[in-house]
């Protein structure tokens, strides 16, 4: 009987650990209700692909995380932020670059006297300003191979191909760029172009002048309804083909990461043009302060660190990003569009970089493209 007792005694003990391990195993991978946190991002819409591409890969090491991934603008973000015009709470806001993330910062001390982010904003992927063109096209336009800002101008002036050397079946020139009041590649056009136009770097004070003003103008009456967002905008231009859209200016990542697409769509490719200068924005994020606590900072704190190892800095680089983990070199990454013979790539273009505007400069670009006619 005592012999019974005690293999009865050692099985409940064996039965008792088996539950112990399995409970603990479960709190170890699973998600316990109440204890699950939610971090929404906001991006730019450069990072759209490459962010819900990583999305599945943060959630499984991460089970008691979930991400909530929205996409905008980067100044539309900005406003939508400020004057509380989402209908989510974001936790995180990664516009195209720091520059607006600044200006968000500006804007929110004045209206709330108090620091908007938890830390100091940390840079994510980088890219550059690039124009594009239809290859035949391209070289009418721009018969040297370089992207020129005058030769633009003369084309948008002339409202036809066949009036400045190509085919009279190609019918009118159009140039497409996004709406500036809404994303920073619009902003970063309009600058680019008037300070080639002024012969020098721009100011909120030398923008404001008759020559500009002009530009603007022109620019305005020949880009109809321009697109709330960089990705919009290069989805539209291989939709439309180059009888509806030749020339743009776009984000390097968006141009190679979309150029297969094109070949698809339209059956041939487009070219890329290194803008000289260019200038080289930063996808950057920042934790916001405003109705996120603690727990979910440390959340979202996880979901950066996660972003700038070099494993996910890898699969910015697929996408057409450069990185920013400096561990991570182009030309050896798997299946980067670096090795695709793009027209018109570079790993290291020959060019000057410059940094993105002011938000002074950005503020009156926006203002003067509203009052322009």
């Amino acid at each position: 009987m005592k012999k019974k007792k005690t293999n009865y005694q050692r099985q409940n003990r064996v039965f008792l650990s088996l539950v112990i391990i399995f409970v603990s195993l479960c709190l170890t991978y699973a998600p316990l209700p109440g204890l699950e946190q939610t971090v929404t991002v906001v991006s730019g819409t450069e990072l759209q692909t490459t962010l819900e591409q990583l999305e599945a890969k943060f959630e499984e090491e991460n089970p008691n995380i979930k991400l909530s991934l929205n996409f905008q603008g980067s100044q539309e973000m900005v406003n939508k932020y400020i004057d509380q015009k989402n209908d989510f709470q974001p936790t995180i806001l990664i516009p195209a670059n720091g520059v607006i993330l600044t200006e968000l910062s500006e804007r929110y001390k004045a209206t709330n006297n108090t620091e908007p982010f938890y830390d100091s904003p940390r840079p994510i992927a980088k890219t550059m300003l690039v124009g594009i063109a239809w290859q035949e096209r391209g070289k009418v336009l721009f018969p040297d191979g370089r992207f020129r800002w005058e030769r633009l101008e003369k084309a948008m002036e002339a409202g036809d191909w066949g009036k400045i050397g190509g085919s009279s079946h190609w019918g009118s020139f159009d140039f497409v760029t996004t709406d500036p009041t809404r994303s920073n590649s619009g902003q970063l056009t309009l600058n680019l172009w008037a300070q080639s136009k002024l012969g020098g770097v721009l100011n909120s004070a030398s923008l404001n002048n008759l020559s500009v003003r002009s530009l603007f103008s022109l620019i305005k009456k020949s880009v109809y309804q321009p697109p709330r967002s960089t990705d919009i905008l290069l989805q539209e231009f291989i939709a439309r083909g180059a009888n509806d859209a030749d020339v743009a200016t776009v984000y390097e990542s968006i141009a190679l990461s979309r150029w297969d697409q094109a070949g698809t769509n339209q059956g041939k490719p487009y070219q890329i043009y290194y803008l000289n200068p260019t200038i080289e924005t930063v996808s950057t994020a920042a934790i916001v302060r405003q109705n996120i606590d603690p727990t979910t900072v440390k959340a979202a704190r996880k979901f950066l660190d996660f972003l700038t190892r070099p494993e996910q800095q890898v699969v910015f680089v697929q996408h057409g990003f450069r990185p920013v983990n400096n561990s991570v070199d182009l030309k050896s990454v798997p299946n980067s569009p670096w090795s695709k013979n793009i027209p018109g790539t570079e790993v290291q273009p020959s060019i000057q970089t410059l940094p993105p505007p002011n938000t002074q400069t950005i503020t009156e670009i926006q203002r003067i493209w509203e009052r322009a006619n």
